[in-house]
């Protein structure tokens, strides 16, 4: 006889563990699939975001960024350091460990608030008063039962037709997480936060790294006045080699290494040549192998589970939350759906703004912002008033030898309500929740400018481009 729950989660990433645990605390007998396999043939929990995504490249990036530090900020400090070795395996070695000790945790977590986890991968057999689900562990099957079931299976990363992914040489995420040496020439396909974040790791690391994209503008979905400073910092300071507007024609890949024909933003043949190749053009919804068909679960064309305002789908008792569903691909986004579909089956009323989800790219400098660009408001017909305040006017920031970027503010002209917070600099996904937070509770840019910053810190460069709001900043 099959095993009966309250709720069965598919997928245990961000969204799918948190909403195992919380519907775990509010009462309910939760289960949780996953049947994700690390390098060791280990199953374990976390999905792609702990296990080959924001976890792992975090690790890389900041002990590439100590690399980058040591060979080339430490002199302004007076401090010289001669003989420098990287020891890549270490260096792969820490980040396993700290992802094997992150999945660890949650499994810890599953028993303490009594999540059963169901090992392999689930799909729809059947519906009606419940659903049967199966799951596969190999050759191995069985199937449970459930009242509720919270679809979080995740993303994949996309591919392009004609360029095989292999893992080694070509690669994705998973792949470009676990070079065994640091390649002399990169390429990317893609300027996204993911390539981005990757093609910085191992240009730190001595790589010489160019980058093909194929949108004609830079970080689009920033504001301009930030991505006109991240573009500036990239290639001309970091030397990052970012080629806009190109199309892939063909990707062919041999022993001595890779080449890449592609037409340039002026219509000319061109080409590349480089040891390995990261593919980061986006993700696609893992819904594939869902059995959507079996119960009758919307989905789209594109693979995407079709829901309303509060992450419920078509079926009764049915939800799904985080990339396999509308909005950004995001993980905190995941973890707030998750508490509050669950917060739902108890009866309560949850609410997420999604206005108010913060967008990191952990380049360095970092990239945050939440809420409107300057951009959108014009073209919305919304009259704003901006202000904007400089890292190197903040002690700080001087102080720390991270004095570039600056903070910019967007309020609306007529009651000087928050519609947006941009930051770049080093430390942006740290500052940014100072206004995630405000524009939470529609404040305005005053309320900010009237908060008592502590001295020194970097959050006074938020303090002053509230202040600069309204044309008043004290220190500029």
């Amino acid at each position: 006889m099959s095993k009966q729950f309250d709720v069965v989660v598919i997928g245990a990433g961000p969204g799918g563990y948190i909403a195992a645990i919380r519907a775990a605390q509010l009462g309910f007998n939760t289960a949780c699939i996953e049947g994700w396999k690390n390098p060791k043939g280990e199953m374990a929990l976390g999905g792609t975001c702990l296990n080959v995504g924001c976890i792992p490249s975090k690790a890389l990036l900041q002990s590439s960024e100590h690399v980058e530090q040591i060979e080339h900020k430490f002199a302004d400090h007076g401090i010289s350091a001669g003989g420098v070795k990287v020891d890549l395996a270490k260096m792969q070695s820490r980040k396993d460990g700290i992802v094997s000790k992150m999945t660890k945790g949650i499994e810890f977590l599953f028993r303490k608030n009594k999540v059963t986890w169901l090992k392999g991968f689930g799909k729809f057999v059947s519906g009606g008063d419940s659903y049967t689900i199966e799951i596969a562990n190999g050759d191995a099957k069985e199937t449970v039962t459930a009242k509720y079931v919270i679809v979080a299976t995740g993303s994949k990363a996309r591919h392009l037709p004609g360029i095989t992914v292999d893992n080694v040489n070509i690669c994705d995420n998973e792949g470009a997480l676990a070079f065994g040496a640091v390649p002399k020439r990169l390429g990317v396909i893609g300027a996204g936060v993911i390539g981005l974040e990757l093609g910085s790791v191992w240009r730190r690391l001595g790589a010489e790294v160019t980058v093909l994209e194929a949108l004609p503008a830079f970080l689009g979905a920033c504001d301009e006045s930030i991505a006109k400073e991240a573009w500036k910092v990239f290639t001309k300071e970091q030397s990052l080699n970012i080629k806009l507007g190109v199309k892939i024609e063909k990707v062919t890949s041999k022993k001595t290494g890779i080449t890449i024909d592609y037409t340039d933003d002026k219509g000319l043949a061109q080409k590349l040549e480089c040891d390995k190749l990261i593919v980061s053009v986006g993700r696609v919804p893992n819904t594939d192998g869902l059995g959507a068909s079996n119960v009758g679960l919307k989905v789209t064309e594109r693979g995407f589970i079709e829901v309303d305002d509060h992450c419920k789908t078509n079926l009764p008792n049915v939800y799904a939350i985080g990339d396999v569903v509308r909005g950004p691909m995001l993980a905190h986004k995941a973890e707030d759906e998750g508490v509050a579909v669950a917060e739902t089956l108890a009866g309560q009323k949850p609410h997420i703004d999604f206005n108010t989800i913060p967008w990191i790219i952990y380049t360095s400098p970092e990239v945050a912002w939440v809420g409107k660009t300057e951009q959108q408001c014009k073209a919305e017909g919304i009259a704003v008033k901006t202000g904007q305040f400089p890292f190197m006017a903040n002690g700080r920031a001087l102080g720390q030898g991270e004095a570039g970027g600056f903070v910019k503010i967007i309020a609306d002209a007529a009651t000087d309500r928050i519609l947006g917070g941009h930051v770049i600099h080093a430390h942006a996904s740290e500052l940014i929740q100072e206004l995630v937070t405000a524009m939470e509770f529609k404040a305005a840019s005053e309320d900010i400018a009237r908060i008592v910053h502590g001295h020194p810190t970097l959050s006074e460069a938020v303090k002053e481009a509230a202040l600069a709001v309204d044309k008043r900043t004290l220190n500029m």
